[in-house]
């Protein structure tokens, strides 16, 4: 594969935005196998984005040649109060996690796993902690709260400021060349770079991802869109009617698309095309939606812009779209609800996440 395919892979949707694609295309010329990680904080059911979606852009990082490194990030979830602050329960959590992704498709043969557990048991790491530490302002590590999951007045305990902090130093301890994480990380990642140089290490390309919206749409998910930046509204386990999960039945998907937010002919902030842009169109080179011939017939989509296109000049109604997305969310879905009703481990970690308590 040359330069050029990688660099397409890695730059492929859902990746929204890259700092730098300069720094990036350098960094593929000098090395063909960096390293890139993303963390996960263990606290509940996977949803479509962070299971389906996750594992498309993993194999698009693993194809381009880079050494990935997964992060189950059980220490953060415990800090974070997640699954009620119970680490055994969190980390049984994030097994379930790579359950999740296996059954997706990704070869966890080519994927490094790292536990947070692990690297906090490393003196080196905790200076490299403190490092970062003494080179950041408390004001600037509140800004950073929004890589919990949280706003600056539910910082109300001293653990949550280490988060941030354990976070911007995870790639020094990991040696990564590549930050591949969610929009919704990006103030942890710029850190890193900012104070990379300062401690004495290169500072890291970030590929941020997109995070895909609720099913509900940014007013009924309870914004008025004043100020709001995209985590505020995205899809979030913590509130389930807004996710599609991954072990949702057919008939809960087509009941939770069906309720969806996707006014007629509108493209902006519709959750229903988002679903078509971010995962369909990346899984599918063709999407259909069939309707009955009094209504127009079936129509087929190779690419997005096309459907985006129809849609916008009403002619598709969104009931049909939601339902063309319904059927090919189960399709691919299917490998995850297969592999938990057959394999045992599997299915014993799902049952403890289910019957966990889910906190924020």
């Amino acid at each position: 594969m040359d330069l050029e395919e990688r660099i397409e892979l890695i730059l492929k949707s859902p990746t929204e935005e890259v700092i730098t694609k300069e720094e990036l295309k350098e960094l593929l010329e000098t090395n063909n196998h960096p390293v890139a990680y993303d963390g996960f904080e263990p606290s509940g059911i996977a949803h479509v984005g962070t299971g389906l979606m996750r594992a498309i852009k993993l194999r698009d990082m693993v194809d381009a040649g880079c050494k990935f490194k997964l992060v189950i990030a059980d220490w953060f979830g415990w800090i974070n109060n997640k699954m009620g602050g119970d680490l055994e329960t969190i980390q049984q959590a994030g097994k379930y996690l790579v359950e999740v992704w296996s059954s997706l498709g990704v070869d966890m043969n080519k994927v490094e796993i790292v536990w947070s557990s692990d690297l906090v048991t490393n003196k080196e790491y905790w200076k490299k902690v403190l490092e970062v530490a003494k080179l950041t302002t408390t004001k600037r590590i509140m800004r950073c709260c929004t890589v919990m999951g949280r706003k600056e007045g539910d910082m109300v305990y001293t653990s949550q400021l280490f988060y941030p902090v354990m976070q911007a130093a995870d790639p020094f301890e990991l040696r990564v060349d590549i930050c591949q994480l969610g929009m919704d990380q990006r103030h942890a990642t710029i850190l890193s770079r900012e104070i990379a140089g300062k401690l004495g290490f290169k500072k890291p390309v970030c590929v941020h991802h997109h995070l895909l919206s609720g099913l509900l749409g940014p007013q009924r998910m309870g914004s008025d869109q004043s100020g709001i930046q995209p985590e505020d509204f995205k899809m979030s386990k913590s509130k389930p009617e807004t996710c599609v999960f991954v072990h949702d039945s057919p008939k809960e998907i087509k009941g939770k698309l069906n309720k969806a937010f996707c006014p007629e002919k509108e493209v902006n902030g519709n959750p229903v095309l988002e679903l078509c842009k971010y995962i369909i169109f990346r899984e599918r080179e063709v999407f259909k939606i069939e309707r009955p011939e009094k209504f127009g017939g079936n129509l087929e989509f190779e690419n997005y812009e096309s459907l985006e296109k129809d849609f916008r000049e009403g002619k598709i109604h969104p009931l049909d779209l939601k339902n063309g997305v319904s059927e090919e969310l189960i399709k691919l879905l299917e490998p995850v609800r297969n592999h938990f009703e057959k394999n045992k481990k599997a299915r014993d970690l799902l049952g403890i996440v289910q019957q966990a308590r889910v906190t924020r």
